[in-house]
C-alpha cells in the first residue's frame, strides 16, 4: 500500500470527522483531501513531475501535513526541512536534494531570500502564510486548481520522503523513505478509522522528524483527529490537551520533563490522555517513574527508532510500565523501565560485535535491524550507504547496546560515544543514570577525556538542580558508591545547561569540543 491510500481510507469511513485541529481552525477528512488534491493539481500544474523533489520549510501547522500528502500524489518526493538551520545548512540541503519547489513560512521568508540567489535547482517558490512579492501564495494555488482526485502512478517501493538527520556532525544525509517504510509499520500497529471511535492526537513533535511523520501517518490512515501544536510549550500543550480532551500524544523526554516541572502542571485537566508514546532520545528512569505516578490511568510506549530506520523498531509497551507483582518481579520491571523494549514483529534485531558476528546475551555490542521497511539508502551517497547497510541488508545503527535473557534491549551509548579506560568500555549512560539519581542532580552528560596513563577518563557534565550547591568530590564519591569504580568520572564540570539538538539529545560533540581537553 502506498501512503496516499490512508488519507483516502479515512476520508471514506469518517469525511466529516474533523481531521486536524490547528489555532482554532478545523478541517475534516472531507476537506484536507480535497485541498490536497487542489495542491497537488498545483504541483502538476507547475511542472513537478514524478521523482521531484518538493521541500518545505516551516514549523508545524495544517499545511504541512497537506504538503506531504499533495506531494505523494503527484509522484513527487516530500523534502521536509528542518526549520532550526542556518542558511549555509539550508542551501546545502535545497542543492543536495535538487528541490525545483519550495513551501515557506512566513517567518522563513527573509532566510530563503538571502540564499536565494545560490539555489539553482528551485524554480518555485511558494509562500504558506500570505502574498509574498516573487513567491506563489498557497491559498491562490489551491482555490485556481482542480478538487478531482489526484493518482499517480506509485510503487511502494518510491521514495516518498527525503529526510535529513539532525546534522550533529557535518552537513546533514539525505535519507531515503519508501512509501512501505511507513506502510508496513502503520498497517501493522494501526487499527483502521471507525465510524463509533473518535480519538483525538496531539502533535507538537516537528514534522522534519521521522517521529513526527510517523504519529503524523498512524493519525490520518487511523481516522483520529490532529491537534496541532506549532513547536512544543508546556502551557500551551497543557491548555490544548485540556480543550481539544486528546487522547494520545507523542513526545520527546525533555517534553515529559517540562510538563511535569511546570509550575502550572496539576492546575489543568489532562484526564482525557489515555496513551503517550515517548521516544527519541533515551529516557531517564526517574523521569519516567515520576510521570507513570503522575499519569495515573496512561498506558506508556517507549518507542526506539532512527532516520534510516523509518519508524519503531522496538518498543516497550504498556504492560511493561505496570509495576506490580512480587518484589522480586516489581525490581524486574523497574530494571525494564530503563530498557528500549523488544523488537517489533516486522524487524529483525541482533547485537554484534565488531566484526559483525552476534553476541551473546548481555553483552554490550552494535545492534543492527533488518527488515523490509528500513531506508532505502542515502541520497546519492553510495559510499555512506554501503557503510551503514552491510551486503546482508542490515542496518548498523551505530547504537550500542545488550539484549538480556528475555529479549529486552538496553542501550549503552552511540558506537562514537564508548569510553574505554584500560581497555574497558565504559557505558556514559550507565554512569549519568547514577548522577541522574543524586538529589541535587537535574542533567548530566558523561564524555571521555584523554589521559596518558588510562588512555580515556569519564568526565562528567553536570547541571545541578536550581538553588542546589555541590562539589566534584561530592559527586565523584556518590558514583563510587554506586558503580564499578573504574567507571566513575574523574573529573566534574558544572554547566548552567547541557546542549541539545531539535529532538533533546544532547549533543556530546559539542560538549567534547568545549570540555574534551585534558
Amino acid at each position: 500500500m502506498n501512503t496516499t491510500e490512508f488519507l483516502s481510507i479515512a476520508e471514506a469511513i469518517c469525511p466529516q470527522r474533523a481531521a486536524i485541529v490547528f489555532e482554532g481552525k478545523s478541517y475534516t477528512f472531507s476537506q484536507l483531501n480535497e485541498r490536497t488534491n487542489r495542491l497537488a493539481s498545483a504541483l502538476r500544474g507547475l511542472g513537478v513531475a514524478r521523482g521531484d523533489r518538493v521541500a518545505l520549510l516551516q514549523v508545524n501547522c495544517n499545511q504541512c501535513v497537506e504538503a506531504y500528502f499533495a506531494a505523494a500524489k503527484a509522484g513527487a518526493i516530500y523534502t521536509p526541512l528542518n526549520f532550526r538551520v542556518k542558511g549555509d545548512e539550508l542551501a546545502y540541503m535545497l542543492n543536495a536534494a535538487e528541490a525545483n519547489t519550495l513551501f515557506v513560512g512566513e517567518r522563513y521568508i527573509d532566510q530563503v531570500n538571502s540564499i536565494r540567489p545560490g539555489l539553482a535547482s528551485v524554480q518555485h517558490f511558494i509562500s504558506i502564510d500570505k502574498k509574498c512579492d516573487g513567491m506563489l501564495y498557497y491559498e491562490d494555488l489551491l482555490s485556481s486548481s482542480s478538487p478531482d482526485e489526484a493518482i499517480a502512478e506509485i510503487g511502494d517501493q518510491d521514495t516518498t520522503i527525503l529526510m535529513y538527520t539532525a546534522g550533529t556532525t557535518g552537513f546533514p544525509k539525505g535519507v531515503m523513505l519508501s512509501h512501505n517504510s511507513f506502510a508496513i509499520y502503520v498497517l501493522e500497529n494501526v487499527a483502521p478509522p471507525a465510524p463509533e471511535i473518535e480519538e483525538k492526537n496531539i502533535l507538537t513533535v516537528p514534522l522534519y522528524h521521522v517521529a513526527g511523520i510517523q504519529a503524523m501517518m498512524a493519525a490520518v490512515y487511523g481516522g483520529r483527529t490532529l491537534v496541532m501544536q506549532r513547536q512544543f510549550e508546556p502551557k500551551a500543550w497543557m491548555q490544548l490537551v485540556e480543550k481539544e480532551k486528546a487522547n494520545r500524544a507523542m513526545m520527546v523526554p525533555t517534553m515529559l520533563k517540562q510538563l511535569m516541572d511546570h509550575p502550572d502542571f496539576g492546575k489543568h485537566d489532562l484526564s482525557s490522555l489515555k496513551v503517550i508514546t515517548y521516544g527519541a532520545a533515551p529516557m531517564p528512569l526517574e523521569v519516567i517513574k515520576r510521570a507513570l505516578d503522575l499519569f495515573p490511568g496512561v498506558s506508556f510506549i517507549n518507542a526506539f527508532g532512527q532516520t534510516e530506520s523509518a519508524s519503531t523498531i522496538t518498543a516497550l509497551g504498556p504492560e511493561d510500565h505496570v509495576i506490580s507483582g512480587t518484589e522480586e518481579e516489581k525490581a524486574k520491571k523497574l530494571k525494564r523501565l530503563s530498557s528500549i523494549g523488544r523488537p517489533v514483529s516486522d524487524v529483525e534485531i541482533k547485537v554484534v560485535d565488531e566484526e559483525g558476528h552476534e553476541v551473546p546475551r548481555g553483552v554490550v555490542g552494535e545492534i543492527v535491524a533488518r527488515g523490509p521497511r528500513l531506508m532505502s539508502g542515502y541520497w546519492k551517497d553510495q559510499e555512506k550507504t554501503a557503510e551503514t547497510i552491510d551486503s546482508d541488508g542490515w542496518l548498523h545503527t551505530n547504537d550500542m547496546g545488550y539484549m538480556d535473557e528475555d529479549g529486552y534491549l538496553y542501550l549503552a551509548g552511540r558506537a562514537t560515544d564508548m569510553i574505554i579506560r584500560g581497555g574497558e568500555n565504559i557505558s556514559p549512560e550507565e554512569v549519568e543514570a547514577v548522577l541522574h539519581s543524586y538529589p541535587k542532580v537535574e542533567e548530566a552528560a558523561v564524555i571521555g577525556v584523554l589521559d596518558e596513563e588510562w588512555g580515556e577518563q569519564p568526565r562528567a557534565i553536570v547541571v545541578l538542580k536550581r538553588g542546589e550547591t555541590a562539589t566534584a568530590e561530592e559527586l565523584t564519591e556518590y558514583c563510587r558508591a554506586r558503580m564499578s569504580s573504574f567507571k566513575r568520572p574523574r573529573s566534574v564540570v558544572f554547566v548552567d545547561e547541557l546542549p541539545r539538538n531539535p529532538m533533546g539529545k544532547v549533543l556530546r560533540r559539542v560538549l567534547r569540543e568545549k570540555y574534551g581537553k585534558p
